[in-house]
């Protein structure tokens, strides 16, 4: 990702919207790449954590942090929802981002329902 920073937004939106990201001024584009990169730390601590949970076999706290991930994917759904589809230039991502914030919602609750299903049975 960060060999390749004005090609991957361009993935996402579009070529045309892509360029219209990436600022006009160089304080602009400086803050963007900040933006990026902190965007990318905060991707590795994830997936960092997500990895020590793996091997995590209490139960109750494995439930705790699903129901955290599920209102992460709700608030970050209601984001979406309330104001990223005010910005013009990402408006037309916003539909398909909002459908991939709910199905992971959905997973979390799946392994939340298969959790109580193996507490009760």
């Amino acid at each position: 990702m960060m060999f390749f920073v004005n090609e991957i937004p361009a993935v996402g939106h579009g070529r045309e919207t892509a360029r219209m990201l990436r600022g006009s001024t160089p304080h602009d584009q400086l803050l963007i790449q900040i933006s990026d990169s902190f965007a990318g730390l905060l991707l590795f601590v994830i997936g960092f954590l997500l990895f020590m949970v793996a091997f995590v076999k209490d139960r109750a706290f494995q439930v705790f942090f699903a129901k955290g991930c599920i209102l992460l994917h709700v608030s970050m759904g209601l984001w979406r929802l309330y104001f990223e589809r005010r910005i013009e230039h990402v408006a037309r991502d916003w539909p398909r981002q909002l459908a991939g914030d709910f199905i992971l919602s959905l997973s979390w609750l799946l392994f939340l329902v298969y959790s109580w299903r193996e507490k009760y049975d």
